[in-house]
């Protein structure tokens, strides 16, 4: 026993003198970047081109790919390079104080800067709730309109999103990057059929061993289930937020371990789905705290610029891609703040409220340690339904919030140009949203309104049109009141489903059963969708 406790205290010694940490080592520039200048699709897609074109995003250094030399010669001095970053143009090693002096010390190398926030360790008393930790409460191509949406009907309504659905926008067209734990059952379950049946799912990487397994069942689910929030779909049962979206699935998160190597996986992640052209990036995610406390950080560090995860997401913002993150799951907690990269100015921060509209007690509180609102809005994180496997499934948490979120946007920006800036398309987001121009420190500007932003930012004018319904309510008839020629009326139900078809201004609706419906009017060159109840 003694001779144990000698060989454990020398192996502590040596430890202790020689201790490593994670480091960040910045290289100085591209020397080879004019040769992506020449020819920029051999870094990036047609797609991510064309989105910089359309928002009008010129190419920059960033964009170019890290110099192949400068990482063997990082190597060569005896270190381990699995992570790096073009964005941020280096690599990620773990050095002792003598190797990071040296690193600085090389010509192609501008600074290193370490992860380490906390060099003396010691955990806070209260370990942050990871809000991938959830609670779990098991209970075609041209875009599909007449949805029976199930279970997930109230939080689709919620947020105004059946409406996006009923003017034809369900994501068709637009490209979702899930950053997430992994895709158990993906690959197999029911709920995802139809996402592999139409060719959804265009590919994925796991960044944390660095392969394509991305459908082991040893995974954390955490994936699946976000993913299952805006893609999922169960006939006559369960419909996502953006059924119609083609998804990007990465694995960035370690569901066993929280390393600070994850900030730089979660980088190498919204890199490729840059490279691939992606719309939006879902992301329920965030880092506070870490197994080893020298990383941890504090409220202070929540400025949005601190964290390498923050700034990569910042330049994934700066790419056009919007972003779309969860503030977190610690409101109740001593720690109840944010987390990042939901820090950041430029990420849209997503907050949880129940199904009545309240504020989730869970929800982390805003706004970031430089004065910014977060969250920016909310939607429904409490009891929220989705789907894993062949079934539906209810969880709690902003990490379903954020999900049923992103997919609302994925229909907005199917509907509106192509050249509509990101950053408008927030700011009328929040200005829609229901506690405008206030803001809560847990709910952002509010509970959000898709199709209402929709009307304010369409190419159709749609606050312009003439087209009225009445009477509203109604018992027998229904009136459009229209100066041109109604091309055709549809009458949808409460759960999504076409029920009747016309060309004419007065819709006899005597033999509809009392309640509330979606009436969808088109005439040439105007498009009009309200809500009325039949009495």
């Amino acid at each position: 026993m003694r001779k144990i406790f000698t060989i454990l205290s020398v192996s502590f010694s040596l430890i202790a003198t020689a201790q490593t940490e994670l480091v960040f080592v910045f290289f100085k520039d591209k020397p080879n970047k004019a040769a992506f200048y020449s020819n920029p699709l051999s870094e990036l897609t047609q797609k991510s081109l064309d989105r910089r074109t359309n928002l009008g995003i010129a190419l920059s250094d960033q964009d170019a790919p890290i110099e192949q030399s400068y990482i063997a010669n990082i190597q060569n001095l005896g270190f381990d390079v699995t992570d790096y970053s073009k964005w941020l143009n280096g690599v990620a090693v773990n050095a002792t104080s003598s190797q990071i002096q040296t690193l600085a010390e090389q010509s192609f190398v501008d600074h290193v800067e370490s992860f380490v926030k906390n060099p003396n360790g010691g955990k806070r008393q209260e370990k942050i709730e990871k809000f991938k930790e959830f609670n779990q409460e098991f209970a075609g191509k041209d875009g599909l309109t007449t949805f029976n949406y199930g279970s997930g009907l109230n939080q689709i309504n919620q947020v105004n999103i059946r409406a996006l659905h009923v003017a034809g926008f369900t994501g068709a067209g637009m490209t979702i990057a899930v950053i997430d734990t992994g895709f158990p059952t993906v690959n197999t379950g029911n709920a995802y059929k139809r996402l592999r049946d139409n060719g959804q799912i265009k590919g994925g990487f796991n960044f944390i061993d660095k392969s394509t397994d991305i459908y082991n069942t040893s995974l954390n689910t955490h994936g699946s289930i976000c993913l299952g929030t805006i893609g999922g779909f169960l006939d006559n049962q369960f419909v996502g937020s953006a059924p119609d979206a083609d998804f990007y699935l990465y694995a960035s998160e370690d569901g066993a371990n929280e390393i600070p190597e994850e900030e730089l996986y979660w980088i190498e992640a919204a890199e490729e789905a840059d490279r691939k052209g992606v719309d939006v990036i879902s992301t329920s995610l965030g880092y506070t705290d870490f197994d080893d406390s020298r990383y941890d950080y504090t409220y202070a560090d929540m400025n949005g610029t601190t964290s390498f995860i923050a700034r990569g997401a910042q330049i994934a913002a700066e790419k056009g891609i919007f972003l779309t993150v969860s503030a977190g799951n610690s409101g109740a907690a001593a720690w109840h703040y944010i987390s990042t990269p939901a820090d950041n100015a430029k990420v849209f921060t997503i907050g949880a409220v129940t199904n009545q509209g309240n504020v989730s007690t869970f929800s982390s509180y805003g706004p970031n340690s430089a004065g910014v609102v977060k969250p920016d809005g909310s939607a429904r994180g409490t009891d929220t339904y989705t789907v894993f496997g062949n079934q539906v499934t209810q969880a709690s948490g902003t990490s379903l919030s954020n999900p049923l979120a992103a997919g609302g946007v994925a229909c907005l920006l199917q509907s509106l140009l192509k050249t509509t800036s990101r950053e408008e398309i927030k700011n009328k987001l929040r200005q829609n949203a229901s506690l405008y121009p206030n803001t809560s420190p847990q709910m952002g500007y509010g509970i959000f309104n898709f199709y209402k932003t929709y009307q304010t930012l369409a190419v159709k004018d749609l606050q312009k049109t003439q087209m009225k319904i009445y009477p509203n309510p109604t018992k027998d008839v229904l009136s459009i009141s229209s100066d041109k020629p109604i091309k055709s009326v549809e009458i949808y139900d409460v759960l999504g489903r076409l029920i009747k078809t016309e060309t004419k201004k007065n819709i006899n609706v005597s033999q509809l059963a009392k309640g509330n419906y979606l009436v969808k009017v088109k005439t040439g060159d105007q498009e009009l969708i309200e809500k009325f109840i039949k009495e």
